[in-house]
Formats: C-alpha cells, sequence, structure tokens
C-alpha cells in the first residue's frame, strides 16, 4: 500500500517506521530537525520486538510531493488535527483513506468536516512510545493493540486491506464491531491514566499502587462511562474492571505523552483528553467532578505552556 504518515513526531514515526520496515510505500510528512534525520540516516526505533531503522521510501515536508495515498495515518497531536486536515488535501483522492491515532474522540469528526465523511475512519492505539531525540523514537510497552473501523461500522476493503499492513508490520490491529464503541474505551482509558499521571506527576506504577489514588482512576473512567451511555455509545458493562486489567499490565515506570508533555512545561492534549469529557458530559448533563478537578487543576499549566496570559502571573 502507499501510506503517508502525516506527522512524525513519537506516535506518528514509531507506526511509520514498523509499516516502511514491513515493506509498505511509506512517505513521511514531516519537518525540522526530524524530517532531515529521517532523510540522512532514516528513522530509529528501539523496540522490545527488536531495534531497527526504517528508510521511507519519501520524507518532505510538502504533502503535495507526496500525491495521492491509498491511507494516510494522521500522527499529529489532537489540537493540530484541524490544522493537519486541510494540509493532508493533495494525499486525499477519491478512495483515500485517512486514520487518525489521536487520544480522544473528536479527530475523526473534525477531518470529516473538511475531508468529507468518506473518507475517514476511526482509530485507536494502545502503545507507550516516546521520542528519544528528532527521528529517533522508543517503543516501551511489548506490543501494540490499534482497532480501526469505517465510521458507521460497515465492513470495506480499504480497512481490510489496513489492517493487514498493520499486522505484517508487527502492530495488533483488529477491526472491532463498534469503532465508536472502541474510540470511547480508549478515551475512558486514557482519561485516568493521563490525568492521573499528569495531576500526581507520577508514573502508572506509582499511582495505581496507592488505594486513593487508585479509586480515583476508576471514578474518572466511570465518568466517561455515564458520559459515554448518554450519548448512545454502548460500552461493556465491565469496560472499567477491563481497563484498569490493562493499567495493571503496564510497566510501572510507564508514562503518557500527556503526562510528559505536561510535566515538561508543554503544550498537551488535556482539552482533547479530560477537558473533552468534561465538556461532552456538560452537553449530556452528565456530572464528571473527577475529571473537572483534574481538568482544571493543570489548565492553568497548559494556558501558560501555549503562551496564554494568565493574570497574575
Amino acid at each position: 500500500m502507499r501510506i503517508a504518515v502525516f506527522g512524525a513526531g513519537s506516535l506518528g514515526g514509531f507506526l511509520g517506521a514498523r509499516l516502511a520496515h514491513a515493506g509498505e510505500e511509506v512517505a513521511f510528512i514531516a519537518r525540522g530537525d526530524t524530517l532531515r534525520t529521517i532523510r540522512e540516516h532514516g528513522l530509529r526505533v528501539e523496540s522490545p520486538q527488536g531495534d531497527f531503522v526504517a528508510h521511507p521510501a519519501l520524507a518532505t515536508d510538502l504533502p503535495a510531493q507526496a500525491g495521492v495515498a491509498d491511507a494516510v495515518v494522521v500522527g499529529v497531536k489532537a489540537w493540530q488535527v484541524p490544522e493537519a486536515a486541510q494540509a493532508i488535501r493533495p494525499l486525499v483522492g477519491e478512495h483515500t483513506a485517512v486514520l487518525p491515532v489521536q487520544n480522544g474522540v473528536e479527530a475523526p469528526f473534525q477531518l470529516a468536516a473538511v475531508l468529507g465523511k468518506e473518507h475517514v475512519l476511526g482509530g485507536a492505539i494502545t502503545v507507550v512510545v516516546q521520542t528519544v531525540a528528532p527521528g529517533h523514537v522508543q517503543h516501551v510497552t511489548p506490543g501494540a493493540d490499534l482497532s480501526l473501523g469505517e465510521l458507521d461500522n460497515r465492513r470495506s476493503q480499504r480497512v481490510e486491506r489496513l489492517r493487514d499492513a498493520f499486522l505484517r508490520a508487527r502492530i495488533n490491529a483488529v477491526i472491532p464491531a463498534d469503532i465508536q464503541a472502541a474510540l470511547w474505551a480508549k478515551l475512558l482509558y486514557i482519561a485516568a491514566m493521563s490525568g492521573l499521571g499528569a495531576v500526581t506527576r507520577a508514573p502508572l506504577g506509582a499511582w495505581r499502587a496507592i488505594p486513593e489514588t487508585r479509586a480515583m482512576a476508576q471514578e474518572a473512567m466511570q465518568e466517561v462511562f455515564a458520559v459515554a451511555s448518554a450519548r448512545g455509545i454502548l460500552l461493556s458493562e465491565g469496560v472499567v474492571r477491563e481497563m484498569m486489567a490493562v493499567a495493571d499490565r503496564f510497566p510501572a515506570e510507564s508514562t503518557t505523552s500527556m503526562y510528559r508533555d505536561i510535566a515538561a512545561g508543554r503544550p498537551s492534549e488535556l482539552d482533547f483528553i479530560n477537558g473533552s469529557v468534561v465538556r461532552l458530559g456538560a452537553e449530556a448533563g452528565v456530572p464528571t467532578p473527577v475529571n473537572a478537578f483534574i481538568y482544571h487543576s493543570l489548565l492553568p499549566q497548559e494556558r501558560m505552556a501555549r503562551g496564554m496570559r494568565v493574570a497574575g502571573v
């Protein structure tokens, strides 16, 4: 497949490198030091599955140079999706599938508003990857689990082809019966993982071992479950238990990208994780006190990281 990866940071870089290493025709749309490193040396991946260097078919900062792709993996941060939607237009042809892999549940609809809903898939991935240096990413977890599908849940050849490409790339890709439920299950998980990590400034192993903060994580998940239910999204009754079990399997030193961004004073996906739970909960008339506490506690730092004026600072 001809696959364009828009954004070669930690997640986009990891997925694109895996696909390229498996023999897919991959074009990275990147910029700055990351682009220069990929062009000169390839993209380096450290992984429990084996280290390697991937050499894509093309690395460019001009989407038009890459041309129309069979699929576009959107690997930018959640707040960058509206801008990315405009920029990837040259990559999208009549049959192109666009796969967002950001945290949150809003990216597919932001992309569909610009590109047309017929081009956009839903995607949710569970993995820990982080950037070591431009063009160098570290895969922390033993594997990577990806759910992808048409937004209306119909079976399609393009989704099956893309799933098979990811499977060849050693990404555990599945097509769930309900992609919206998969997106919300990921939000339920990441709201707790990112939120508790960021607000406590502690890795997963620390806060999950303390009864009080573990209970907060479970309460944050229950709130997402309630918001999803109010919006007509059917999650399994045991999803909170299942997601806590997933958290218990992660290495104790694991942190999320939102935790790392906030700890470093960088802009984060806070508005699209805990913030979206609060916002979508208010729209549905569902109270979300734990997510609101996390969101409001981190909001001053988030605004300062974005260069927004905060009174008194």
